[in-house]
């Protein structure tokens, strides 16, 4: 592995206040590095200068095997909760953190390696990775972004021309994913774990440095740093909600105090509407399922709170304890209201409230809604955006939808008399505003993913990668990607987390 004469601007905060929160591990050098894809536009969000990277020198750079000559690569150490089993140690097993920059808007971003081969915490694995998860996260991160959900990014996928073995072999790949920051739930467990009190404090220092500033004039910063992650994650699963979206292993470790969307390995897109939806194949029981994502949040949230009660005073106080209870108590009625507040919208209703939270009878126009798509075992996407068609005359789109016309019809009637007096195309263009038409439905994605995997050919991802970077703009001549998956796919389809 050489050193680059390109320079990143990395700065290096987490290594230098928290010395002993990492191991300094070198990339693995790959045979034959290839670009699969290069993120343009988070380049110039960053401030990256691809002037001096010439086509060249991108996969090298990308793949671990030339860093830029400002690059400290260093794995992250942490532990977690995985499938509800503590582990007490875990960490980068596969990833390097090469650096931060600072980009346009003044954010500290990291930019790390993940395949880049093994650390001291891989347990065994070959700390690589294969081109199908690593265009999976790529294309669901970009996907996540353009629906408004705060997510990490990536910012390239390389090939590295040798196989990885996983149930057969697979052509490896290293991926370039862009954080907030890669600080965990499970991260503070570690120390936590280990009763080294003043590792968690520097740990929840750094965390309010460089992501609550504003908790710092608190009376109790520590008591602010978990009211504010609490409402970060009940913003942020409301928002995964809303559009669909299961993680699919919400394991302590895969949830990031930033409040970003992490870690995109068994994830998909709900097709019909079930709240007990579940695709990863390792989730047996359905602890991850659609419909269970808030209440395992809390619990992850205690988790964390655990690790912060020596903070809050001794961890065995009764008032350290009631004041971080008192404050998990605040996520579901935040998450609720989120929820609730985006539903109503996505009905294309906002205009017809000045208050924030729903009455009951507003809140169950929309608990009813979502029961006539389980009864009828409708598409979750599809649904709410066929109330524009609706709304600007043309019925068929929506109706086609439902077995049980009647109680679709009463539905809708409920619906129109809380329109009030808004404009019929006022409301189908609001309405289109805030429900995508595309999303990564899972046939295509595996259809593109098998492509770039089997045959090397992208044509199918890169198609499929612009269309939902575009989610809400109809195009005729996209069709295809707005349907559903054939249910023969739905009824057997898993996904995989690809480690």
């Amino acid at each position: 592995m050489n050193s680059s004469t390109i320079s990143l601007n990395f700065e290096h905060s987490y290594a230098e206040h928290l010395p002993d929160f990492f191991a300094e591990v070198k990339p693995t050098p790959v045979q034959k590095p290839s670009l699969l894809q290069f993120n343009t536009s988070l380049a110039s969000e960053l401030g990256i200068d691809d002037r001096g990277l010439t086509p060249e020198l991108v996969p090298r750079i990308f793949s671990g095997n030339e860093l830029p000559r400002d690059a400290r690569p260093i794995a992250q150490i942490y532990a977690g909760h995985q499938f509800g089993n503590f582990v007490p140690q875990l960490g980068d097993g596969r990833a390097l953190l090469l650096g931060e920059v600072i980009d346009r808007q003044g954010k500290r971003r990291d930019i790390a390696l993940k395949g880049s081969g093994r650390t001291p915490m891989s347990r065994g694995g070959d700390g690589k990775a294969a081109v199908g998860p690593v265009l999976r996260e790529y294309l669901l991160g970009e996907a996540m972004h353009a629906l408004g959900i705060p997510t990490t990014r990536a910012l390239a996928a390389v090939a590295t021309g040798e196989p990885v073995m996983r149930e057969r072999p697979l052509p490896g790949a290293v991926l370039t994913r862009v954080a907030a920051s890669h600080v965990r739930v499970g991260t503070f467990q570690y120390f936590a774990a280990r009763r080294q009190t003043e590792h968690v404090r520097k740990l929840a220092d750094y965390v309010i440095q460089r992501h609550y500033p504003e908790v710092n004039e608190a009376d109790d910063r520590y008591l602010a740093l978990l009211q504010s992650v609490v409402q970060r994650q009940a913003d942020l699963i409301a928002r995964w909600m809303l559009v669909g979206f299961i993680h699919g292993v919400m394991n302590t470790d895969n949830m990031a105090i930033s409040g970003e969307t992490i870690d995109y390995g068994p994830c998909a897109f709900m097709e019909t509407y079930d709240p007990a939806a579940v695709f990863s194949s390792i989730d047996h029981a359905g602890r991850y399922a659609y419909g269970n994502q808030p209440a395992i949040a809390l619990w992850n949230l205690a988790r964390f709170a655990e690790t912060l009660l020596p903070l809050l005073g001794d961890e065995n106080s009764e008032r350290a304890v009631a004041d971080a209870t008192a404050i998990l108590e605040t996520f579901l009625p935040r998450f609720e209201q989120h929820w609730y507040n985006g539903a109503w919208t996505k009905l294309g209703l906002a205009d017809s409230k000045s208050v924030d939270s729903l009455n009951e009878s507003e809140c169950a126009l929309v608990d009813d809604w979502l029961e006539l798509l389980k009864t009828n075992k409708v598409d979750y996407t599809l649904a709410w955006r066929a109330l524009a068609d609706f709304a600007e005359g043309d019925e068929s789109p929506l109706r086609s939808l439902f077995k049980d016309q009647t109680g679709l019809e009463n539905w809708l009637a409920r619906w129109t008399e809380f329109q009030g007096e808004i404009d019929p195309s006022r409301l189908a263009s609001t309405i289109r505003a805030v429900n995508p038409l595309y999303i990564p439905r899972n046939h295509l994605v595996e259809e593109a993913l098998a492509a770039a995997s089997n045959n090397g050919d992208l044509s199918s991802f890169e198609a499929l990668l612009s269309v939902v970077q575009h989610p809400f703009d109809e195009n005729p001549q996209l069709a295809r990607y707005a349907e559903p998956a054939p249910m023969t796919f739905t009824a057997n389809y898993q996904t995989f987390c690809g480690t």
